[in-house]
């Protein structure tokens, strides 16, 4: 058997890809990035700057369908940085984040207030795509 099929799963809960913009308060300043993968326990993110491990932070982003199994909902999230790895210059730093606490946002919220949406190089070049 090779060291790959005897590591065991640590992860205690179902992991979701989720690929939304958000916004991270930290140290009362607001930073922008983008979500990777989510649970119920945590998050992986991608944020235009490192966070140090320990920082108490407050994620605003909107839930997705898939996960709330209704409609998109906007979500604030609060947790601590487990880890940050600190990108090149020019690159996003990946920072996963320990969930404590969840709140749903009323719909009628605008989120856009608290989060920027992500433009791909490739969109950018292109324009919108329609659905």
């Amino acid at each position: 058997m090779s060291a790959t099929a005897n590591r065991l799963e640590r992860r205690g809960a179902q992991r979701f890809e989720v690929h939304q913009p958000l916004a991270i308060q930290y140290d009362a300043r607001t930073v922008h990035g983008f979500t990777q993968d989510l649970s119920s326990r945590g998050i992986f993110i991608y944020a235009e700057t490192e966070l140090p491990k320990g920082a108490v932070v407050a994620l605003t982003f909107t839930m997705p369908s898939e996960i709330t199994l209704g409609d998109n909902m906007p979500v604030r999230c609060r947790g601590r940085v487990l880890r940050s790895s600190g990108g090149q210059p020019g690159q996003r730093s990946g920072i996963a984040i320990q969930l404590d606490s969840y709140e749903y946002l009323p719909a009628g919220d605008f989120i856009s207030q608290f989060v920027r949406p992500a433009v791909s190089s490739a969109t950018a070049a292109s324009g919108p795509v329609s659905r």
